[in-house]
């Protein structure tokens, strides 16, 4: 079962494409964090995802929001994937070791050594108010996440 809304946004350290290590408590009384859990890189649901949240990364900048995609992939492969995809300007997070650690603490690691595509909103006090599981072949709607976020005010 994932976290709630309401719940502590369980805290991870993990390592960024661009070379940073991100730390999820470093955000608190800062800003708003997206986490998007993502199956695995180099696939279209999750290229087309990542791509939407960097259209949009305007948007998130302007509501105090960071974006955060993590997957079970190595850091090599994340780099070289933001590359594919045509850069991207938030984290992407390496969830490769332990494998899916963070995944199984968010309760959203499946048995298969992936991660369900799952979205939770952290706001700045560190408590999560938004949290879905999609599909795996369904893109996220950024839509409802920027409804979590402008309630926030």
């Amino acid at each position: 079962m994932s976290v709630q809304v309401g719940e502590i946004a369980p805290e991870f350290e993990l390592p960024s494409h661009r070379g940073e290590t991100v730390r999820l408590s470093t955000f608190v009384g800062q800003k708003n964090v997206v986490i998007a859990f993502h199956p695995l890189a180099f696939t279209p649901v999750c290229a087309m995802q990542m791509q939407n949240y960097e259209k949009e990364k305007s948007w998130f900048d302007a509501h105090e929001t960071h974006l955060l995609g993590l997957s079970v992939d190595a850091v090599p492969a994340k780099i070289e994937w933001a590359k594919a995809l045509g850069g991207i300007n938030f984290d992407l997070l390496s969830d490769f070791h332990p494998h899916g650690g963070v995944a199984e603490a968010y309760g959203v690691m499946r048995d298969g050594g992936i991660s369900e595509r799952a979205i939770f909103v952290v706001d700045k006090a560190g408590t999560i108010v938004f949290a879905k599981v999609y599909d795996i072949p369904t893109v996220p709607d950024n839509a409802e996440v920027r409804l979590a976020i402008e309630a926030l005010g």
